[in-house]
């Protein structure tokens, strides 16, 4: 009978990951929310525009991260 190999023990990559994740986050609101008044008096247009481009620019970092996460590689 073949018993399956167990997963590996959890590392510390993952909760330090985590942590990075939410920090990137975090940082990321400040600036974008310190800017909010400068932000606010363009064309709403334009801030449509802006907050769409930096809502999803903190999804950038996360693949390097969650590869280290997973392998502890920053790259394949």
């Amino acid at each position: 009978m073949n018993h399956p190999n167990p997963p590996p023990p959890p590392t510390w990559r993952k909760p330090a990951g985590m942590f990075m994740i939410l920090g990137i986050i975090a940082i990321l609101a400040w600036i974008i929310g310190s800017q909010s008044d400068v932000i606010g008096n363009w064309p709403i247009w334009l801030q449509a525009i802006v907050y769409l481009v930096l809502g999803t620019i903190w999804i950038a970092p996360l693949r390097p991260l969650l590869l280290w996460m997973e392998t502890g590689k920053w790259r394949e």
